[in-house]
């Protein structure tokens, strides 16, 4: 009888120290991502990772919720013969939306990768520096033919107030390969940006995107019996149609009418 109790005693110790190894065994395990039975569930932090990755991505949506607010500080006035001569100055002075327009290129370009910044002169030499800044990439200045040494010069281009001289840009600022990122005020027709893509295909770069806080779509690829020019079809004559062309804000969301004195004048020269 006592030899029996003993080995039961036995047997119930060996049960236990199996019933741990297994237990530890199945506490350790790692789920794989290859079988059928792994369940991730996300974390707190995961979740809240994807969510300001998904703000991140929608703040720059064409006429977004960001894009909306921001047009209101960009007022139009008649210049230049034009009825709807957008103008920068408004949000230029106001700090705050101007940093977050800032904020909202530099959001968009690290996720995409770029080398260096051009702006175009002269509203580009405004919006580009606090973007390269902030990216930490360089800035390169594309100016206007006659206004900088040790340069090239691309063909001469039209726009939307008439024919223009090449843009230029200084020979060592572009390397072979590099990705440069495009910017300026607006896009129109096309012409100044198509001139400054040019200038970055001599140098041997790649444009990956040209980049405006306004874009007039009604450019894009108007009907022909519009009377319009086509940026499309001008990108497309000059080998250009591989560039994307990515604007903040339209017309659609321009509503912003400057308030004007009686003694208004359009004194808008050629520039």
């Amino acid at each position: 009888m006592k030899a029996a109790v003993i080995q039961w005693f036995i047997n119930f110790a060996v049960v236990i120290v199996l019933l741990s190894s297994t237990t530890k065994a199945v506490d350790t395990v790692t789920p794989s991502c290859n079988s059928a039975d792994a369940a991730i569930v996300p974390t707190k932090e995961d979740t809240q990772t994807m969510s300001l990755a998904t703000k991140e991505t929608s703040q720059y949506e064409q006429d977004g919720e960001a894009a909306r607010e921001i047009a209101k500080y960009l007022p139009y006035f008649p210049f230049k013969g034009i009825p709807r001569f957008y103008d920068i100055g408004g949000f230029l002075y106001e700090p705050l939306v101007f940093q977050r327009i800032v904020d909202i290129f530099v959001a968009r370009y690290k996720e995409i990768g770029i080398d260096s910044v051009a702006g175009l002169d002269a509203r580009g030499f405004i919006l580009g520096p606090p973007i390269a800044l902030a990216l930490k990439k360089p800035f390169i200045m594309m100016r206007k033919k006659g206004k900088m040494p040790n340069s090239i010069t691309s063909d001469s281009y039209k726009t939307e107030y008439g024919a223009r001289d090449g843009m230029t840009i200084q020979k060592d600022k572009i390397k072979e390969g590099d990705r440069v990122l495009v910017i300026d005020d607006l896009v129109a027709t096309g012409g100044t940006l198509s001139s400054a893509i040019s200038l970055v295909k001599l140098c041997g770069g790649t444009v990956v995107e040209c980049a405006c806080v306004v874009e007039l779509k009604m450019f894009i690829d108007p009907p022909a019996e519009s009377g319009l020019p086509s940026r499309k079809k001008l990108f497309e004559k000059l080998d250009h149609q591989e560039v994307p062309v990515w604007g903040l804000i339209s017309e659609d969301v321009l509503t912003n009418e400057a308030k004007l004195d009686k003694n208004y004048v359009d004194d808008g020269e050629e520039h």
